[in-house]
């Protein structure tokens, strides 16, 4: 962190001479605030204490007057005095004016320019004529001539409102005409305050303007905009110490690898003490659960929206709704939903929770959309035998969703079934429904993702890969696009700006379909299965992964991270389980970190 004070006046600014920087001319050692200063280094002869040394402290070697003096203090660096200048501040914000006067005495260093003092007490009293006049003071101090004039108009923009609080409409008009639009700054804000002339009262100008009102809120807030305009060396911008180490705080938890907890930006949450550090043990890599109830391949996994839900669907032809405890985060079956004669291998939730819409493998031309609250089959859908329905999208209105296969069919459908309408010759992978309402996306045959408007009937190249996409899925707002890459593994794409940006290494991924997922607080990890029967999980942006996950006996193919509940993830796979994983057990978490059965890391 660089020193940008006002240039040559920097050194005046913030420290004296080395007379007051801690010294004394007459080798006296005594301060004005009344403490004995060390003048031996340490050496035994005096203490800042005010302890004098006496005949009876043993063996003291003298000093003489002229060695003391001789014997300087080092003068302070830059950055030790702005060190002293931010805790000088720090303390003037809770009330400790004595302790900050004796600090800048001791120090020889000064909180701030003489003029920017007074130009502070001036706009805290309201005296915005000298507030004005000081501004001349401090011209000469600051960087651009333009600021002079920013300045000049926030002060009087408080002067204006202020008088038409107090019903002083004449004072008020002179200083919009007389001050403000002579500056021939900002008009449209000229025309604006002009506009509050016609407040009958002060709570309707004060509504309308946004406005505290007359006052030291509103004036505070006033020298915080001020002070943006003053070099550091003059006056220190607002709170700056806490902007710092709020942004230490921050920085710290951005490189935490395992950080996975809602982000506060209170300091107050946290310990200045020691550095940020999440435990492994608090990461969802222990196998919390293990269900047991399919009776064949589980080849999809899916928590619903809101996290109160899991769908799993399996080769033995059913989908199991589960229900997850919000105490215990346990899972129990709710229902079973049978009669997918193909097998289940990719389901999909409506926005509202309501719909669950169930799809096959690639020899199934039929889709099954179940009502989850009722356990009622909807719609069956299935437009020609010759079809391949193997993958669905909701569309964000939950009125619509989107269908497709390998053999050509693409479809926009309504809740019961009836075709709205379709695109000819696409051979779908896998489907996304964007936010917008009216794009989807759908990776296709030609190793590619392509964006599809059914309304203007456009379609545009996004992403295109040198090998087949199995599976993609798409952050929450939007911009990424996590995609399996058969023979390659895992990428993530910009969509935005169409680009790859990062290979994550690690996952065994061959020509089966797999699907991984964003998760954790604010989506920053990323999970996949594994033809290795691992599950491997990552820092967004970290290549390497921060754990496998090991208990499946064969390949992994889906894993969900649960919305809501950041530290629950669920695993399905062709060993014909699903495994929810967590925490470690609150006993296990008072051992130190380990490798244990369930999970162990790469850090990167």
């Amino acid at each position: 962190m660089q020193a940008n004070g006002a240039g040559q006046e920097s050194s005046e600014l913030s420290c004296l001479n080395s007379a007051q920087n801690g010294e004394s001319s007459s080798g006296s050692g005594t301060h004005s605030n009344g403490l004995l200063s060390s003048t031996n280094n340490g050496n035994g002869v005096g203490t800042s204490n005010g302890a004098s040394t006496g005949p009876g402290s043993g063996t003291v070697s003298t000093v003489s007057g002229s060695d003391a003096s001789s014997k300087k203090k080092k003068r302070l660096s830059q950055a030790e005095e702005d060190v002293i200048r931010l805790i000088g501040q720090h303390l003037h914000g809770l009330g400790l004016n004595q302790t900050v006067d004796l600090l800048m005495q001791e120090s020889g260093c000064r909180l701030e320019h003489s003029s920017a003092t007074k130009f502070r007490n001036h706009v805290m009293e309201g005296d915005w004529d000298k507030a004005e006049n000081d501004l001349n003071e401090l011209r000469a101090l600051m960087h651009s001539p333009n600021a002079i004039v920013r300045m000049k108009f926030l002060l009087l923009q408080q002067k204006y409102l202020e008088y038409l609080e107090d019903g002083k409409v004449l004072e008020a008009l002179q200083v919009l005409r007389g001050e403000l639009t002579p500056l021939k700054y900002n008009t449209d804000r000229i025309h604006v305050l002009s506009g509050y002339l016609m407040c009958s009262h002060a709570e309707d100008l004060r509504a309308k303007a946004e406005w505290e009102g007359k006052g030291i809120a509103s004036r505070s807030r006033l020298l915080d905009k001020l002070q943006t305009y003053l070099p550091p060396s003059v006056m220190l911008p607002p709170r700056r110490m806490q902007t710092l180490l709020r942004q230490a705080v921050e920085l710290q938890r951005d490189r935490c690898l395992y950080h996975n907890t809602k982000l506060d930006s209170s300091l107050d949450s946290v310990s200045l003490l020691l550095d940020h550090v999440c435990s492994r043990k608090q990461f969802p890599c222990y196998t919390q659960q293990i269900l047991t109830e399919h009776c064949n391949e589980v080849w999809f996994c899916k928590f619903s929206h809101d996290g109160t839900k899991l769908a799993t669907g399996s080769k033995d032809t059913t989908v199991i709704v589960w229900q997850v405890d919000p105490e215990t985060h346990q899972l129990k079956l709710l229902r079973t939903l049978e009669g997918h004669a193909y097998g289940v291998s990719y389901l999909a939730w409506s926005p509202d929770n309501t719909y669950l819409i169930a799809c096959g493998p690639d020899d199934c031309s039929e889709l099954w959309l179940w009502n989850i609250q009722t356990g009622e089959l909807r719609t069956k859908m299935s437009q020609s035998h010759e079809d391949s329905l193997t993958s669905v999208a909701w569309n964000p209105d939950g009125k619509r969703f989107v269908t497709g296969g390998q053999r050509g069919q693409f479809y926009q459908c309504d809740l019961d079934g009836n075709l709205l309408d379709s695109w000819e010759g696409v051979r779908v992978q896998c489907l996304w429904c964007l936010g917008d309402g009216r794009t989807v996306l759908a990776s296709d045959t030609h190793q590619r993702i392509r964006g599809y408007n059914f309304e203007d009937l456009t379609d545009r190249n996004i992403v295109q890969e040198d090998h087949p996409i199995m599976s993609f899925t798409v952050s929450k707002n939007g911009r990424l696009a996590l995609l399996n890459v058969a023979t390659q593994g895992v990428h993530l794409w910009d969509l935005q700006d169409r680009v790859l940006v990062r290979k994550y290494q690690g996952v065994t991924q061959g020509f089966y379909t797999i699907h991984s997922c964003f998760g954790g607080h604010n989506e920053d990890f990323i999970a996949s299965g594994s033809e290795d029967h691992k599950v491997y999980i990552w820092h967004r942006r970290s290549e390497l992964p921060i754990a496998e996950l090991t208990g499946h006996t064969r390949t992994v193919n889906c894993v969900s991270w649960n919305p809501a509940i950041p530290g629950l993830m669920a695993s399905a796979s062709d060993d014909g389980t699903v495994r929810i994983w967590g925490p470690a057990p609150f006993l296990e978490t008072q051992e130190p970190d380990g490798p244990n059965e369930n999970c162990s890391t790469m850090d990167s």
